[in-house]
């Protein structure tokens, strides 16, 4: 018998779906955060560098690196999620290991395990800088599977 999980990660409707559900989120387009990569349970999201996502040192700001984290992570999840359901943060811990400087940050979300019910996912942060790439924080999600309500 196939997995069912196996089969949604081959539908093609779930990089559709994980970015209807990104562009329909208000804060990663106020903070202009972009969608970079999707593949089944890891997705990359870039922040390039302005002045409304730093902090007064000229880092990016802690809040915009987990808020990337957090929605990295989250969508890392959704791609082995079967249709109708969605998902919700239940917790995360991000450690800030160095200040978030560069062009942009990177957040990468990678499944760690994924559950019936809970999904626990490794968050990481890099700077970018002229292509390089540094770790500037890490992570660790629970996000919990919800069916999607009825219209």
């Amino acid at each position: 018998m196939e997995d069912p999980t196996q089969q949604e990660q081959a539908s093609p409707e779930v990089p559709a779906r994980i970015r209807a559900g990104f562009d329909s989120q208000g804060l990663m387009g106020h903070l202009g955060a972009r969608m970079t990569h999707i593949g089944p349970g890891c997705v990359h999201i870039a922040l390039p560098s302005r002045p409304e996502v730093t902090q007064q040192h000229g880092y990016f700001h802690a809040g915009a690196t987990s808020a990337i984290a957090d929605t990295a992570g989250g969508y890392a999840a959704f791609t082995l999620f079967p249709e109708n359901t969605e998902v919700l943060t239940v917790e995360y811990k991000i450690n800030l290991l160095a200040p978030a400087v560069g062009d942009r940050i990177e957040a990468v979300g990678t499944v760690l395990k994924s559950g019936r019910t809970l999904t626990v996912c490794k968050l990481e942060v890099f700077g970018v800088q002229d292509g390089r790439r540094k770790l500037v924080a890490n992570g660790q999600q629970t996000l919990i599977r919800v069916d999607r309500p009825a219209p």
